[in-house]
């Protein structure tokens, strides 16, 4: 088997995605290159190929460093799935060993490896992210009925305050954006750039769609779509604090189920989240199921301990906090400066 590292895919990586059923949207090159151009990060395509079979394997990387902290490999870093797409077991074990060197060589912390299976080898696996699923009904009316009342009186709630709701595309990126930077520093977290989103819109419009929701004339909640082999997924989604209380997040959870009925999609993907969190009991109330996510882990030698168990350290935790308290206009400024070097 040869294992060739890339910092271009070869003309068949798409292919082989394609022809993999069960592939994430994320493993094509497009998602992959417009992350790259947008964080201004090194991309990595390492391609397992052998003389009988061709292409058998991919695997994307993202290199990530900051004099913060640090250099790290991800597959990948700022969305919800990665890891190795492979014909045997045996070749994602090939591909880890190689981005594992790949680490070694290029001095970093670690290399992750985002996976939704459990893979061969001694890795540091993580077990605490989950994905939410939600299977689908073919129409709105039984979705509706599904939920239950309780639900529905939530989602209805909106409607007396005069909600108006757009469906759209890169017209929608600068209402969505000021909804998101919001959430996210009221959140602690700093803020992706505009220009990542703008990135996805131009290489993915096919698969994207945005959702905003506004009141009083004012953007008030928003989502970002993606939509591949009937599953639509939520990978981003956001609600200014104030409108919360009149049902505004509940009406955009509704509008996002109904928009993935009307293209056709049999699944609804909440995106991941940490067992038993508010974020877990959110996205369950609205009959999403978990499934297990494996985010396994090369470490360097003579990493601390804590390098190990990964999640937030009690500094990022400090660090959350203070940023919770900075004027908008500061953590918006800031903020995309930051966040390409965070391990998203």
């Amino acid at each position: 088997m040869d294992v060739r590292i890339q910092t271009a895919p070869s003309s068949d990586w798409d292919q082989f995605v394609e022809a993999a059923p069960f592939a994430p949207v994320y493993l094509q090159s497009r998602w992959v290159l417009a992350a790259r151009d947008a964080f201004d990060h090194t991309a990595y395509f390492l391609e397992a190929r052998t003389p009988a079979e061709g292409l058998v394997g991919v695997l994307p990387l993202m290199r990530q460093k900051s004099w913060f902290l640090g250099n790290f490999l991800t597959s990948l870093p700022f969305f919800n799935y990665g890891g190795a797409l492979v014909t045997t077991d045996s070749v994602a074990k090939e591909l880890m060993i190689r981005a594992s060197n790949l680490g070694q060589e290029t001095g970093c912390r670690y290399v992750e490896f985002r996976d939704c299976v459990p893979r061969e080898g001694e890795w540091v696996c993580r077990t605490d992210k989950v994905t939410m699923i939600r299977q689908l009904p073919d129409s709105e009316a039984v979705l509706s009925k599904e939920l239950g009342s309780k639900l529905r009186a939530q989602i209805k709630r909106a409607d007396r305050e005069g909600v108006e709701v757009r469906h759209g595309s890169a017209e929608l990126l600068d209402e969505f954006y000021s909804v998101f930077a919001a959430n996210m520093r009221d959140l602690g977290t700093p803020v992706y750039p505009k220009q990542f989103f703008e990135a996805l819109l131009e290489r993915a419009s096919d698969a994207c769609r945005l959702i905003v929701l506004t009141l009083g004339g004012k953007a008030a909640a928003a989502a970002f779509l993606i939509t591949y082999r009937q599953t639509t997924e939520i990978p981003w989604a956001a609600c200014l604090t104030d409108a919360k209380p009149v049902g505004i997040n509940m009406r955009l959870y509704w509008e996002a189920l109904s928009a993935a009925i009307g293209m056709g999609s049999k699944r609804f993907d909440f995106g991941r989240t940490t067992v038993d969190s508010g974020t877990y009991r959110f996205k369950k109330q609205w009959g999403a199921e978990p499934s297990q996510l494996y985010w396994h882990r090369w470490i360097r030698q003579g990493r601390a301990r804590g390098e190990k168990a990964g999640g937030a350290t009690s500094m990022q935790r400090r660090m959350s906090s203070v940023w919770q308290r900075l004027p908008l206009s500061i953590a918006n400024r800031v903020g995309p400066v930051l966040s390409p070097y965070l391990p998203w």
